[in-house]
């Protein structure tokens, strides 16, 4: 009974400070959706640092979607639109970015 008190006190204590799906954000929450042996909690919290740092909003948004959507990344990057252009360039250097911050997590 002792143990089953201090686990839900810890658990109690802990939660608030476990981001929830709905609180993560969108780069996590699709991280951790993958099917990828690599997406743990904390390999979709440091990618999803990274793009806090590299990527707009919507730019989390499109890169999430590759995640669904793989061939749709190719699509972007073969795009002739100054957009998916400027977009490629910087989901490059998130990817140089995440390389380089989150690699020690594997």
């Amino acid at each position: 009974m002792k143990n089953i008190l201090c686990t839900l006190l810890a658990a109690a204590i802990l939660i608030p400070f476990l981001p929830s799906e709905t609180e993560a954000g969108t780069m996590t929450r699709a991280c951790l959706r993958s099917d990828r042996d690599g997406a743990t909690r904390s390999m979709c919290r440091c990618i999803q640092k990274v793009a806090n740092q590299s990527l707009s909003r919507s730019d989390q948004k499109l890169a999430a979607s590759f995640i669904k959507e793989p061939h749709k990344a190719q699509e972007i990057r073969q795009s002739d639109r100054r957009s998916h252009e400027t977009f490629w360039l910087r989901y490059k250097s998130f990817g140089n970015d995440v390389t380089a911050s989150c690699n020690h997590l594997r």
